[in-house]
């Protein structure tokens, strides 16, 4: 008897598409991932100031910043004529979220990385006009001091 293999082969395929929709994720979920982990990595996070700056991220940005751990964190100590960070070598994107524009600027540097794909390891800063900073020295980002385990 001659066995065909042409079935088998798309029930393969309508299994790795079910198993792949399974895990993808809703919109809703990218987003509040993306405060779950600006939560446990950033210091002095809170929602207020975490918000406006993560809600203006697309989500496809989202997306690839969470593929590559790339973390969003509000940190009121950056100056406001140098509101926007990368922090290359920590993987995290900084802003103050009391400079006017800072938002703006992120959002904007944000989505040419990730289309770009291009994320440095070195740190790079931008002014409040999107244009990028030469020369500026910056605040080192401190992780939030994780528990100690095992009291």
């Amino acid at each position: 008897m001659r066995r065909h293999r042409l079935p088998n082969r798309c029930c393969a395929l309508a299994f790795a598409l079910v198993a792949a929709g399974a895990h993808a994720e809703s919109d809703a979920q990218v987003y509040e991932n993306a405060h779950a982990r600006a939560a446990r990595i950033c210091p002095g996070y809170s929602t207020e100031r975490a918000g406006p700056g993560i809600k203006a991220i697309q989500v496809g940005a989202l997306r690839v910043l969470a593929e590559r751990d790339v973390t969003l964190c509000p940190d009121r100590r950056l100056d406001a004529a140098t509101p926007v960070v990368w922090y290359g070598r920590d993987s995290v994107f900084a802003w103050n979220p009391e400079a006017t524009g800072a938002v703006a600027v992120l959002a904007t540097r944000v989505d040419a990385m990730t289309r770009r794909q291009d994320f440095p390891v070195e740190t790079r800063v931008w002014k409040a006009d999107g244009s990028e900073a030469a020369g500026v020295t910056v605040s080192a980002f401190e992780r939030r001091p994780t528990p100690a385990a095992g009291y």
